[in-house]
């Protein structure tokens, strides 16, 4: 704080710029002059309210007690007064041009400091419309808006910093897009929350952000049990799964709509998990009958595979042909997988065309076929969450292999408030 001295002398007088004071102030102006530069500031102020009381004033005399002021006030960490003599300056018409940003730029600093979020906001604003702001700047008018509940402005003023750093083909500070999902969540706004969170995860892949996104992402598709279970699908992908609930159900899912290989692979994910994630003994032995019953359906399953595919492809209609990709894709048999559900997407007659869509994507991710994956992952369309979804892998390609899971550190931003606040709903559990 005390670099916020400001920009302006305090003693104009002495290197001949600004006004100059009249013979009447000129004893107690000198005086306390000398005081500051003895560092004496506690003398300097008593002297200058002196001063400030007598008749014969000028508004050139006010404009240098101001200065002298507020530099003291600093110096002796009494902000919000000295604040009210930066203000006073500023108001007088004497600032020169030069100095006039730095002053509304240390108005904008102190106010924030002293809490005053209004003013803040308002000295602030007035730097970004003068073309002067400069990011500290940006950043105290965002948190102002959020700390002081206005959590529109909030959303609205980080969203255009947001949008016009992607506009300049710079990456959005992890802020501002931190602030944008945290004044969606104090508006209660789940799409705008899930709109943000994809921002995050786009431009800055992290773990807990992809957990923070496809938790949300669940809870939304719950009603759905297939876009449930292509919700897992992506979460199984970007290992956020955590607690043995959420395996089962996806497992438990898998088997109903006949994927047992799925089912299996999953279960034998989570059985090896460190450190486990059954945490008592009773939900183990339920993963692990669901994990028995997995595998003789699989085997069955794989033994009837090829005649499956052969009825499938004879038939007119697509449907089978999906089922048996479906199959596939369960088995880690990737390039059949996508086969299959090619096939069947293209004779028709397909009950969920967008699930299938998704599944043919992520097949051909997986065999390692990443344009054909793009193409397919765009082409999902009418189905809101499958879009979404399909959006999701199709950043996910275009970040790295899909099959590997990342292994980078969770970022943890620092302690500020608004960070906090974005870290408690990383994992909004809704009991499976």
């Amino acid at each position: 704080m005390a670099a916020l001295a400001p920009a302006t002398s305090a003693f104009a007088q002495e290197k001949e710029k600004g006004p100059k004071n009249s013979p009447a102030l000129a004893k107690p102006l000198k005086e306390a002059n000398d005081d500051i530069k003895a560092k004496k500031y506690s003398d300097a102020i008593s002297k200058l309210k002196g001063a400030e009381g007598m008749s014969g004033k000028t508004p050139a005399d006010q404009y240098l007690i101001d200065q002298m002021l507020s530099f003291s006030y600093i110096k002796t960490q009494q902000y919000g007064d000295a604040a009210k003599y930066l203000e006073a300056q500023l108001d007088s018409g004497m600032v020169p041009q030069a100095d006039q940003a730095t002053l509304v730029k240390q108005l904008a600093t102190i106010h924030y400091q002293l809490k005053n979020y209004d003013k803040s906001i308002d000295f602030g604003n007035r730097a970004i419309k003068g073309g002067y702001a400069d990011e500290q700047i940006r950043t105290i008018v965002g948190q102002s808006y959020y700390l002081k509940g206005d959590w529109k402005n909030t959303l609205k003023f980080e969203e255009d910093i947001v949008n016009q750093q992607i506009k300049a083909g710079q990456t959005p500070s992890l802020e501002s897009l931190q602030l944008v999902y945290s004044a969606c969540q104090k508006l209660q706004d789940e799409a705008c929350m899930t709109r943000s969170m994809e921002k995050l995860v786009q431009y800055y892949p992290k773990p807990e952000e992809w957990a923070q996104l496809l938790y949300g992402m669940r809870k939304e598709t719950t009603s759905n049990e297939a876009d449930l279970l292509q919700t897992y699908r992506l979460m199984l992908d970007t290992d956020v799964l955590k607690e043995g609930s959420d395996y089962t159900e996806m497992a438990e899912l898998a088997l109903d709509a006949g994927s047992p290989g799925e089912a299996q692979h999953v279960l034998e994910k989570a059985m090896a998990k460190t450190p486990p994630v059954f945490a008592d003994q009773r939900s183990k032995d339920r993963a692990q009958r669901l994990l028995e019953t997995a595998k003789k359906r699989a085997a069955s399953d794989q033994a009837g595979l090829a005649k499956l595919e052969k009825e499938a492809d004879a038939a007119p209609t697509g449907e089978k042909n999906v089922a048996v990709g479906r199959a596939y894709l369960g088995y880690e048999q990737y390039d059949k997988a996508a086969d299959q559900l090619s096939k069947g997407l293209e004779k028709g007659s397909v009950k969920n065309e967008q699930d299938a869509r998704l599944m043919l994507g992520i097949a051909q991710l997986k065999a390692g076929h990443k344009d054909d994956a793009s193409k397919t992952f765009k082409s999902v369309k009418g189905d809101a969450a499958l879009e979404r979804l399909a959006n999701l892998w199709n950043l996910r390609a275009k970040q790295g292999n899909a099959a590997a899971v990342s292994q980078s550190q969770p970022h943890k931003p620092k302690g500020s408030k608004v960070s906090q606040n974005h870290q408690k709903a990383a994992h909004p559990r809704e009991g499976a």
